[in-house]
């Protein structure tokens, strides 16, 4: 019949939006009561115009544009919407949708995808006749033209299958000019560009992008900048606790910038930071029934990956792992063939034989280096293989093996026999790299390591401190790519860089000189997308890459550090911590071979010093610093844990901390003396400290001073809290009370004592802090001496104080702090280096604290005890009689409580070795309840052996 061997199609010519400022004018038939259009569209952007036209004999339109991604209608009439319809969602993904749209009546429909669940309908309150012109993608430039309504931009993408009134437009006749009319487009070709293929955003973001660029949603990935490139983590617990963070669980991301994600850990902030890492298996568990042939087999599985512990591993300076073995008659090496028994694997996926404690050079126990062995003819406890409990416990420390993936026991299988093991989590101490540094010590020395050649980005990050003005600190060069990161000025800080389109930098000014000698950071990066720049604190400044440079960094000579290439400009002073992308440089090993340049860099308490706190002094060491806190309240790797020390004062008990040493010669003159002793004059004070007491009245705290000002705390007779300042030698006391209830009721009391200058505020007990004027004056000069108890020196006092001094104070005194001074540390803890004076009976006890009521009662019932009338000192010997008498009870009453110990100690090795002949369950157990038992069996065997010993004696 009537048939033709081709098959014709519609040639499918699309089209390309390029600006904002293209158009597409297709004529329509206008006044036609039914307008049907329909065509698809494909865009990376979420806003843009996708049709408008004026509707015939109305002076409104109708607008079909994209919103957010959806599709939108709008129905207009000037300054009135008369009807909204949204269709599909996220539309602008760089795929082919398809449009249609309908009116008939007073009925309007918009379909998205030929999906009827994409569509909607409405409405309207008039009828709706078409125009004769339809705008596609935006309208013309002229400002007169009122057929286009232009007010929610231009779309860019592309457009296809344009179909007005049911029929498809020859968009070659439209090339032509044949029909319609355009400008700026691109007919016959889709041009939009894929910018998110290859992903440009590292680790694990999110790429969108808009018709000119990409962009990266960075959130939950646990990296920042403008590629998801930089780590929000430190690399370690080091660099954790010299932001100031104190104890706890952190996230650390042990390559910075490089491929591994971050993980969680422990940090242990003490004066040795520890890195602690658990595992899946930490419980004690017992092993029975196993041999070769069925062994035992344990894995171990932590909270990060083989190689983030690696990185992590790396990075430390030391890292262990406690292995403990117990066994009874179970070996670890057969003795005859040399066959280990039981072994253990590491992260090399390597058999291990030597254990906790040895090396990974011998097949021994940590006994076996030793010479300890319970058998001398074997180097483990475990194979002398006796039917009794031994261990071979300690640590493992080789970090090429650590840590501890997978154990193995075979040797349990023989009757009575067993073992147990527990592994304990991964230790890591320090970050070597955090630490490494180096001191250039000539303008034309440099270290030299390999180049970022090839990268996608080059993320620098260095802490430097110097005296002088200007040097390169950083130089990275190509054939015609560089990078150079340079201090320009004392207050200037430039990063430069050329990418293959013309050099660019980012200039950095700060407030402060950065020639001070003092530790700076500095953070530079370039990729795709931008380059940016910080100092210090300092906000980052950014700017964006140009489109036309080098995807790739092409450089490929050898990093300069300390210097360049041409060996000028180069920098004087230390550079730390160098980290490119992540992998920390080994700048101390490389100075060592370089003329110029020495390994390390001192003087960390110049920078790092004000993060010891509380009177804490900063304390030089190779790797960082240290604070110690001997003379301070508090302890902590920063003097900042608040530390109860607490002491029980007996009668006539007096602690003296002196501040400053009495000198006649400069207190000959008034004036030598207020110059000698300024720096000892205060304008403020802060007191804290807890009492506990019967006795009144009672002196709680007294400051001297060489020019006869003091201050004294006093319990008066009726137990008010009274503080009595002198700053006037010429006037009298001021004088506060507070008498709101009677302190010397045997109960912990918190005092707050601040004063500025003339302001004083006291707060007790926690309840509301009152506030007082002093009238004698705002300056404390030349304080000599702070004394807790009584005071024993001739001292020019109020009566009140004299009344309070003579019988000093009985009770408990617990953390006295006076501004930055612990006197009670000092005295308790340090003695024989503060300059501290102790006399009468001062014992440490742990009166100071809620719990420690009953045990510091039964302490010091005595003192407690309510006694009227003053005591008679002139009796030694009736106290020395009371003396011995106590004595000797006190031995009696020592060698009765041992006589009940070994009595107790007998029973319950009676009870348990009648719990050996019980039935025992089979093969591996692990729960609590058994791992206790085992723990009561392992102590139970070593109080029996101990108290064989006892007994033989």
């Amino acid at each position: 019949g009537n048939m033709s061997f081709s098959c014709l199609e519609s040639p499918l010519v699309p089209v390309t939006f390029l600006s904002s400022s293209s158009y597409l004018a297709l004529p329509g038939t206008s006044g036609q009561e039914e307008v049907s259009i329909s065509f698809q569209f494909r865009t990376w952007n979420k806003e843009g115009l996708l049709l408008s036209t004026k509707l015939h004999q109305t002076s409104g339109g109708l607008l079909l544009y994209l919103s957010d991604g959806k599709v939108k209608m709008s129905l207009y009439k000037p300054g009135k919407a008369l009807s909204d319809i949204t269709a599909g969602t996220g539309l602008n993904n760089g795929q082919w949708h398809s449009v249609s749209f309908s009116a008939k009546r007073n009925r309007i429909s918009v379909i998205v995808d030929n999906d009827v669940t994409l569509s909607a309908h409405a409405t309207i309150p008039l009828q709706i006749y078409s125009g004769d012109t339809f705008y596609f993608g935006g309208c013309p430039n002229s400002g007169n033209n009122t057929q286009c309504n232009s007010s929610f931009g231009g779309f860019q993408g592309c457009m296809q299958l344009f179909s007005i009134d049911n029929k498809p437009v020859d968009m070659i006749a439209v090339q032509q000019n044949f029909l319609g009319n355009f400008s700026d487009l691109q007919i016959d070709l889709c041009g939009i560009i894929d910018r998110c293929l290859p992903n440009f955003c590292e680790h694990g973001g999110e790429c969108s992008q808009s018709w000119n660029n990409f962009y990266c949603n960075c959130i939950n990935t646990g990296y920042k900048g403008a590629t998801c490139h930089y780590s929000i983590y430190e690399q370690s617990c080091e660099a954790y606790k010299h932001r100031g963070n104190t104890s706890g669980f952190y996230n650390i991301d042990s390559d910075g910038s490089g491929p591994l994600g971050p993980f969680l850990v422990y940090c242990n902030m003490t004066d040795t930071t520890w890195t602690i890492i658990q595992h899946n298996n930490t419980n004690l568990t017992r092993v029975k029934s196993a041999n070769r042939e069925n062994p035992h087999t344990v894995f171990f599985k932590y909270s990060a990956s083989l190689d983030q512990l690696q990185a992590a591993i790396n990075h430390a300076e030391h890292c262990e792992q406690e292995l403990a073995y117990h066994c009874k008659k179970s070996r670890l090496l057969d003795k005859q063939n040399g066959m280990p028994l039981s072994w253990w694997i590491g992260r090399t996926n390597e058999t291990q034989t030597y254990w906790g404690g040895s090396l990974p050079t011998v097949q021994k126990c940590a006994c076996g280096l030793e010479g300890s062995c319970i058998d001398s003819q074997h180097y483990c406890n475990c194979d002398a293989d006796r039917d009794e409990w031994s261990n071979d416990t300690g640590y493992l420390s080789y970090k090429d093996h650590l840590p501890v993936t997978e154990m193995v026991i075979t040797d349990t299988d023989r009757p009575n026999s067993e073992a147990a093991y527990k592994l304990g989590p991964l230790l890591c101490q320090g970050d070597k790299a955090f630490w490494n540094s180096a001191s250039f010590n000539t303008e034309t020395s440099y270290l030299h390591f390999p180049t970022f050649h090839g990268e996608l980005s080059a993320d620098m990050s260095f802490f430097f401190k110097t005296t002088a003005s200007s040097g390169v600190f950083l130089e990275n060069l190509g054939i015609q790519d560089f990078i150079r990161i340079e201090l320009y000025s004392p207050s200037e800080v430039i990063f430069s860089f050329d990418v293959g389109n013309g050099p660019s930098e980012i200039i950095m000014q700060t407030r402060t000189s950065l020639n001070d000698n003092q530790w700076h950071y500095v953070k530079a990066e370039r990729n795709i997308k931008e380059a940016s720049l910080q100092v210090d604190q300092l906000p980052q400044k950014s700017q964006a890459a140009p489109s036309d440079g080098h995807i790739r960094l092409q450089l490929n000579s050898q990093l300069f550090v300390g210097g360049t290439a041409s060996r000028q400009k180069g920098f004087l002073g230390c550079i730390r911590s160098l980290h490119l992308n992540g992998i920390a440089l080994d700048l101390e090993e490389r100075a060592k071979i370089t003329p110029g340049v020495e390994p390390g860099c001192p003087g960390h308490c110049s920078s790092y010093g004000n993060l010891c706190h509380n009177g804490g002094k900063c304390r030089e060491k190779y790797t960082g610093f240290s604070c110690d806190c001997t003379f301070s309240a508090y302890a902590g790797p920063f003097c900042k844990k608040g530390k109860h020390i607490s002491a029980y004062f007996g009668t006539g008990t007096s602690v003296t901390y002196n501040f400053q040493e009495y000198y006649t010669l400069a207190k000959n003159s008034s004036s030598h003396a207020s110059s000698f002793y300024a720096d000892m004059t205060l304008s403020r004070e802060a007191i804290t400290f807890t009492f506990r007491t019967t006795r009144t009245p009672s002196l709680l705290l007294y400051v001297s001073s060489f020019y006869k000002e003091y201050l004294s705390v006093i319990l008066t007779k009726n137990g008010d809290l009274q503080i009595r300042y002198k700053l006037d030698s010429h006037q009298d006391p001021d004088v506060f009370n507070i008498n709101f209830k009677s302190l010397a009721d045997g109960q912990l009391q918190h005092v707050k004592i601040n004063r500025e200058e003339e302001i004083l505020f006291i707060e007790v007990n926690q309840n509301e802090r009152m506030k007082f004027i002093l009238s004698s004056g705002t300056e404390f000069n030349a304080i000599k001496s702070l004394t807790l108890g009584k005071i024993l020196e001739s001292s020019d006092v109020d009566e009140e104080t004299m009344k309070a001094n003579s019988q000093g104070f009985i009770g408990c005194l617990s953390s006295v702090q006076f501004n930055h001074i612990a006197p009670l540390k000092a005295a308790l803890h340090h003695s024989s280096s503060a300059p501290i004076i102790v006399k009468g009976r001062l014992t440490e006890s742990n009166c100071g604290t809620l719990t420690g009521v009953d045990s510091t009662s039964s302490e010091t019932t005595h003192s407690f005890a309510d006694h009227s009338g003053p005591i008679d000192e002139g009796e030694p010997l009736a106290n020395a009689i009371r003396s011995d008498s106590a004595i000797i009870g006190g031995v009696i009453a020592v060698v009765i409580f041992i006589l009940l110990c070994i009595t107790a100690i007998a029973i319950r090795i009676y009870k348990k070795k009648g719990t050996y002949s019980k039935n025992e369950p089979k093969g591996s157990e692990n729960e609590d309840g058994t791992e206790s038992t085992l723990k009561n069996e392992l102590n139970v065997q070593n109080t029996a052996n101990e108290n064989q010993k006892e007994y033989f004696f």
